[in-house]
């Protein structure tokens, strides 16, 4: 997939160059959960809701909390030596840690989660993005490429929303769980398999309160007033982000297929963040996309934020479910208003174990 070069913002600026031949291939997956597993009727047991309605609305049956104790860094450190060991490295000139439940508001979790890989002195920096996180870092990563600062990348997207969700908040505790899933991306050619390319990223800051936790920040230390217990937890207003979510993500993504001359038919499989089964499947068919083509695993791990394409992709392949040089559309939504999609093709990966397998050295 050949880059093409941006349109000056500027009508008066020349062109820019055309950028060199070097493109960011993707050549590690991994995912991890962690190995508590939450499901519908425990929920239940202390909402007013059931199995049957769980399913029904959102199309998820369990999903996977963190135990106490336990944070985003442990469960990218868990992801990132798995994907390491899928690329056959153990270097890496740059980590990327996209998140929304970050050990800490300061220091950034990347720097921490590069030292306990071994990955020492690496650039290391957190991305913000919520649910579109993912994207936003392949986009990263793909440009420290481009630009020749990075080699080889870990990408990781991380997040345990067990620790912001309001246990009792009946509309988003059976939504959300806990997971990381990560790439490792090395300097190549654009027309190899495995290459990344042919990205759309945008957001819309005007939505702002539809995903959000309101306390924590600047903002919240700067406005006189107490702070609500409910302001340390995270919010959604599901009807406006379900319209938002299918049509920015369908709108996305055709921009992605146009940029790279393309048609949804020419797409052999649609990965979009696995927010609920139902966006999933009107995103799908608004592109025209059979369902067969829709790769999905959120009935096993529900909504994981950030993680949630790269715990698909790393389902997918472990079931060898995509094959080298098939097309892959990515495609996330999330708070901000964010959303990103972007173009793959699929390359030959090491065996790949599922996010749920428990094997393996633990993480240091």
């Amino acid at each position: 997939m050949p880059s093409m070069p941006a349109r000056p913002l500027n009508p008066y600026d020349p062109p820019p160059p055309a950028p060199q031949e070097r493109s960011a291939v993707l050549c590690g997956l991994a995912g991890w959960v962690p190995p508590h597993v939450v499901t519908n009727e425990e929920l239940s047991r202390r909402l007013d809701t059931s199995d049957d309605w769980i399913r029904t609305r959102t199309g998820i049956s369990r999903r996977h909390f963190a135990e106490p104790g336990q944070a985003t860094s442990d469960l990218a450190v868990e992801a990132g030596r798995r994907a390491l060991l899928s690329a056959g490295t153990e270097a890496a000139d740059a980590v990327i840690v996209a998140t929304t439940t970050p050990d800490r508001s300061c220091p950034a979790t990347a720097p921490l989660v590069a030292t306990r890989l071994g990955l020492t002195e690496a650039a290391a920096f957190d991305i913000s993005a919520v649910c579109t996180g993912f994207v936003y870092g392949l986009a990263s990563a793909a440009g420290l490429i481009a630009a020749g600062v990075a080699e080889r990348v870990l990408l990781i997207g991380a997040d345990t929303y067990s620790t912001i969700v309001d246990p009792q908040d009946r509309a988003n505790a059976i939504i959300f769980g806990d997971g990381a899933g990560a790439v490792v991306l090395r300097a190549g050619r654009p027309d190899e398999p495995g290459a990344v390319g042919h990205f759309d990223l945008g957001s819309d800051g005007t939505g702002e309160e539809l995903i959000m936790v309101a306390a924590g920040g600047s903002r919240q230390r700067s406005t006189p007033g107490d702070v609500g217990p409910q302001d340390h937890h995270f919010s959604m207003q599901g009807k406006e982000v379900y319209r938002h979510a299918v049509t920015r993500m369908a709108a996305s993504a055709r921009t992605a297929l146009a940029l790279a001359d393309y048609k949804a038919d020419d797409i052999d499989h649609f990965v979009p963040h696995q927010a609920n089964l139902r966006i999933l499947r009107s995103v799908a068919e608004d592109l025209g996309l059979p369902p067969e083509r829709c790769v999905s695993n959120v009935e096993s791990v529900g909504n994981t934020g950030a993680a949630s394409i790269p715990l698909a992709l790393a389902d997918a392949a472990s079931h060898q479910t995509i094959q080298q040089g098939e097309r892959v559309l990515l495609t996330a939504f999330g708070g901000g208003l964010t959303w990103g999609s972007c173009l793959l093709s699929w390359p030959a990966l090491s065996q790949i174990s599922r996010p749920y397998d428990r094997g393996g050295v633990p993480a240091s």
